[in-house]
């Protein structure tokens, strides 16, 4: 991503947008975070906030004429908040300040014509930035016509004690002077630059705003700067002060050298595109101060305060726990992105984010700006891989799922009967894995229900390498589909998953593909019934992939009405509908937090739910969520309550599908296929339990218990009978721990890790087996030669040292306690996160 890249991302991003209230403030206070610590009760808090952007607080804070309650959001729910009364009871209430700081002192000075509001403020400015500063005042005392306001508008206390914080700055004060062309002459000769406050010398140039340049009240001579016009409505205390602070700006431009009008567009009032979301928020009605004379009591402020809706955007973190777990927002997530690819190069500093976004499109949905964090994701991924930064960590265990769903063990192609295929049913990966049956009964309805021969294609569509930003295995996926597609003789594909159909319309859009809920619409149901409708409603939960295909998603509903099925929508749907987890590769990356995901989308409702996509219903029934696929309304033959079906596990998913190939190709094509028994294997629930958190096929354990027997490179355990042997296939070492039982072979355990070791300094000629030991005292590999052996391992590009007792004879490796079996996903993860 290059910079300019970047800064178009974070256009899109409006949160750090200013607040409407902020916005319309000549001097950018931050009003929404002044009312938040007034709402809590904190006034000396508040004013330090005033203070930040507020010159002469206790004056200003006084006499503001608050534009920024003309455009407060709360207006729209209620009353707009009382900004102003609440400016007085802050600066009314607590003390000023510490001496604010001040810049290192500058060689050139600044001359100040009149002790009014604008002048004040200009000095201020300018002294805080280490220039000598001379009032120019025909009274002898500063302050001008604030002198002459009521005691109850501004008390002069207050006024002493502002002016006094003005003078700790050490301006020098020339007083008694005659304030006319002659001493302007006189002042541009001796001055770097000089400002003229027109509401105390107003002969000494056109009091008319439109006569100098509106950007920095340049007058017409060089150096020469003014402001605190009049107002058409009388005076504007604000405006004066606005116009100080942008002189202020514009000598200090000008006694730098520097252009007088460059980024200067974030000083006075401007536009924001914030957005602040009103439904739901209840109107509420000023706070009234019980005494109004003496304005808001300190319990009546923080009431009042209170009512401030502290406008943010936010609506993608809003309804994405992904963007929420990040604690951040699109732009904030933006900048990390591009530091990660263009700072750090590649150094994994934000992986996780990079690689956990569900890619579901629901953030560009609320934005209303369509920021889309799987845009910005999928990009940097598939930058990350074309650089060859992307973790093999990140997508490998997907992408070898995609690979068995490519292979032989699953990948099949029938023609329709009598080689005629009008069209195709292309079930998708995840219904076979875990719907078998359905895909039996849908092939067998589409044969009968459509003309012009129906054919099968079973194989994955190339969707998780898309989401891996592997183009590479994307496109070789693609090219095998489409070329058993075309040796049909390029029937209209029926798809079952939603994410199949929505990545072949959009990488594919030659291909015609149709969704199976509008081709069952269309042909009716069959005449068997499946499952029986249940008594209450279902939520229907659709998934993130129909997002924008609402002819798929009415088809989903009208077929629930005519299998009689009472149903409900939840909260987020439609349009607007979660995720459930899977997608984008979230549950491989970020396990946790696809978990989070999936149990917050199944608290949503109370009602048991209905899913038209395999994954979905199975990520949701994962997390004890009772769930029907909508096929089980359609045809029968599952399991008596299909709702409280569990989600089959990665190991049971590879068998379904291996095993659905294995009875169609018997069946349609006669082939004689059967499953290799192998060994019994007898593991308890636990085992597998953590074997599915690890990622760990029990095909993978069947290899590595083969490769153990064939071998006999194996750990004994001293005194007893388990084994524990190591397998590395692939750049992913496998380590089991085993005990014969007969003829059958009891799993106690199973690990896997992706460091590489090898000899180090001083171990020349040996050969280090990939095998790490959560205890060495308790093993042998039945020799006698163990002896300490440096070793040099790597992970995801990082090198370390470690020492590990080795066997010369065998190879077979004891490593330390601080890298054992038990503690190395904790490694993995802070290797990975460095």
């Amino acid at each position: 991503m290059e910079q300019q890249e970047l800064r178009a991302w974070e256009q899109r991003c409006i949160q750090e947008e200013l607040p409407w209230c902020q916005a319309a403030c000549p001097l950018r206070v931050d009003v929404r975070a002044f009312l938040e610590r007034m709402a809590k009760g904190d006034p000396a808090g508040a004013r330090k906030v005033l203070e930040r952007s507020m010159p002469l607080s206790g004056v200003l804070g006084r006499l503001c004429e608050h534009p920024c309650e003309t455009v407060c959001k709360r207006a729209e729910a209620g009353d707009a908040l009382a900004v102003g009364d609440l400016e007085r009871a802050c600066v009314g209430s607590a003390p000023a300040g510490a001496r604010p700081t001040v810049l290192p002192s500058r060689s050139k000075r600044a001359a100040v014509l009149g002790g009014g509001l604008a002048a004040l403020v200009c000095a201020w400015d300018l002294l805080r930035k280490g220039y000598g500063v001379t009032f120019l005042v025909a009274d002898d005392a500063l302050g001008g016509r604030l002198r002459d306001l009521p005691e109850s508008r501004l008390p002069k206390a207050a006024l002493e004690e502002e002016l006094a914080r003005v003078l700790a700055l050490k301006p020098e004060v020339r007083a008694g002077q005659s304030l006319d062309a002659a001493l302007l002459d006189q002042a541009l000769s001796e001055f770097a630059a000089v400002f003229a406050d027109l509401s105390e010398v107003p002969g000494l140039a056109r009091d008319d705003r439109a006569a100098v340049d509106p950007v920095t009240l340049a007058g017409d001579r060089s150096g020469f700067f003014l402001g605190g016009f009049s107002a058409p409505s009388g005076v504007s205390f604000i405006d004066q002060a606005a116009d100080g602070r942008r002189a202020a700006s514009s000598m200090d431009r000008h006694m730098s050298g520097v252009s007088l009008t460059a980024a200067r567009e974030k000083e006075g009032p401007c536009g924001t595109r914030l957005f602040t979301n009103l439904a739901g928020i209840a109107p509420l009605s000023r706070v009234a101060p019980a005494a109004p004379d003496n304005g808001y009591a300190p319990e009546e402020a923080t009431q009042e305060a209170a009512r401030c809706l502290n406008c943010q955007c936010m609506e993608c973190v809003r309804v994405c726990a992904y963007l929420e777990r990040h604690k951040g927002y699109p732009k904030k997530y933006a900048r990390q992105v591009y530091n990660n690819a263009a700072i750090v190069k590649g150094l994994h500093e934000a992986n996780r984010l990079i690689n956990s976004c569900s890619l579901c499109g629901l953030c560009a949905e609320v934005c209303p700006e369509g920021f889309a964090m799987a845009d910005l994701c999928l990009e940097a991924r598939r930058d990350m891989v074309a650089r060859g930064k992307m973790p093999p960590s990140a997508h490998e265990f997907a992408l070898e799922d995609m690979a068995f769903n490519n292979g032989p063990d699953f990948a099949l192609t029938l023609p329709g009967p009598d080689g005629a295929c009008a069209h195709v049913f292309f079930p998708g990966c995840q219904l076979a894995a875990s719907h078998p049956h359905h895909v039996r009964s849908v092939f067998e309805h589409l044969r009968a229900a459509l003309s012009g021969g129906v054919g099968l294609m079973l194989r994955c569509c190339g969707i998780p390498a898309h989401w891996a930003g592997r183009e590479d295995l994307f496109t070789e996926a693609q090219a095998a589909f489409r070329a058993q597609w075309e040796g049909l003789g390029r029937p209209r594909i029926v798809t079952a998953c939603s994410s199949c159909l929505d990545i072949l319309r959009r990488r594919s859009p030659d291909l015609p593909a149709v969704s199976l809920w509008e081709i069952l619409a269309e042909t009716g149901l069959p005449e068997t019934p499946g499952a029986p409708a249940p008594n209450a409603p279902l939520a229907v939960h659709d998934p993130c992939t129909t997002r924008h295909d609402e002819t798929a998603r009415a088809a989903v509903r009208g077929l629930l009405d005519r299998c009689g099925v009472a149903r409900e929508e939840l909260p987020l749907s439609g349009r607007l509908t979660e995720c459930c987890g899977y997608g984008g590769l979230m549950s491989n990356v970020d396990p946790d937090l696809a978990h989070e995901v999936a149990t917050r989308r199944a608290a949503a409702s109370p009602l048991d739910y209905v899913a038209s996509c395999a994954m979905c219903r199975d990520r949701l029934a994962a997390e004890g969520k009772r769930a029907y696929h909508v096929l089980d309304f359609i045809f029968p033959g599952g399991p008596d309550d299909p709702a409280a079906a569990p989600a089959p596990g990665f190991s049971a998913r590879h068998a379904a599908r291996a095993g659905l190939r294995r009875e169609l190709a018997r069946e349609y094509l006669g082939q004689a296929g059967e499953a290799e028994p192998g060994p019994e294997l007898r593991i308890a629930p636990e085992v597998l339990a953590r074997m599915e958190e690890r990622h760990i096929l029990v095909e993978d354990v069947r290899r590595a218990l083969a490769h153990a027997e064939t071998s006999g490179r194996v750990f004994r355990e001293a005194g007893g009978e388990r084994l524990l042997a190591p397998h590395r296939p692939r750049n992913v070492t496998y380590w089991l721990e085993y005990a014969r039982e007969g003829g059958a072979f009891r799993v106690l355990g199973a690990w896997r890790h992706r460091m590489e070791v090898r000899p180090g300094a001083g171990a020349a000629g040996l050969k280090v087996d990939q095998t790490y030991i959560p205890d060495s005292g308790r093993w042998s590999c039945g020799h006698d030669a163990l002896e300490p052996r440096p070793v040099e391992a790597t992970y995801l590009g990082s090198s370390f040292n470690i020492s590990l007792l080795a066997c010369p004879e065998c190879g077979l490796c004891l490593v330390p306690e601080s890298l054992a079996l038990g503690r190395m996903a904790e490694v993995e993860r802070l290797l990975e996160d460095k």
